[in-house]
């Protein structure tokens, strides 16, 4: 398909899982931090509110930096998971991944912090005086009701995984096989004489999952709109 190589089709799949599990990885977190953002008032909530989506408006290279000098080796994240669980996430697939759930968090948690707001409480006042606590209330409740805004979190969030290329570049490096992704690859193809065909077929891949993303995160956001209506 598209005459892509070995190492192209390397590069895709690597690309999938690692936007796969960033997404995977940071959903259970986009919906806590959406529903404390949108439920709960506290000291600090627009600090909190500004480090979530610090990522959009930071230079990829930046957040890059950060996430290097807190979970390399040496950082003090990194070493101590390095030191007590063996766990390496600097130029590893698994820091791709890292980086990629980072950058796309913001995308996730803005559509479910507004899904959550938009559910009407009185539902969830329903359920409770029927019995049910409050983890019941938010399971069997809230989380249908805000299901729309969370499919469309989760698509925003794979997408931009799937894109990610200067964080990721300057946490893990571009190591083929390893961690270098569509983004990475399309770079590095640029870089080489006669690897125009190459990129340009990277490029249609990425325009082509992208868009793919898109679409899917209309349709289901639709479906799951409609279910909640009773459409």
């Amino acid at each position: 398909m598209l005459g892509l190589s070995a190492e192209e089709w390397t590069a895709v799949e690597l690309s999938l899982r690692i936007a796969v599990v960033a997404t995977s990885w940071a959903l259970p977190f986009g919906i806590a931090i959406g529903w404390l953002l949108a439920r709960t008032n506290f000291w600090g909530k627009t600090l909190l509110d500004g480090v979530v989506f610090l990522p959009l408006v930071l230079p990829p290279v930046v957040t890059g930096y950060l996430l290097l000098i807190s979970f390399g080796r040496r950082g003090p994240i990194g070493a101590f998971l390095y030191e007590h669980f063996g766990i390496v996430f600097s130029f590893r697939w698994t820091g791709a991944a890292l980086a990629c759930g980072v950058m796309g968090f913001p995308l996730m948690v803005r559509p479910i912090r507004l899904a959550l707001e938009a559910v009407d409480r009185r539902l969830e006042d329903a359920a409770s005086t029927l019995g049910a606590n409050p983890a019941l209330v938010f399971l069997t409740v809230t989380l249908p009701l805000a299901l729309p805004g969370i499919i469309v979190g989760v698509i925003l969030c794979f997408a931009r995984a799937l894109g990610e290329f200067g964080a990721t570049i300057t946490f893990v490096s571009n190591i083929p096989g390893e961690t270098q992704t569509i983004s990475a690859a399309i770079y590095t193809l640029t870089q080489v004489p006669g690897g125009d065909a190459a990129a340009g077929r990277l490029v249609l891949v990425a325009i082509a999952l992208a868009f793919a993303a898109l679409l899917l995160s209309e349709w289901l956001s639709r479906r799951a709109l409609s279910r909640v209506r009773g459409d």
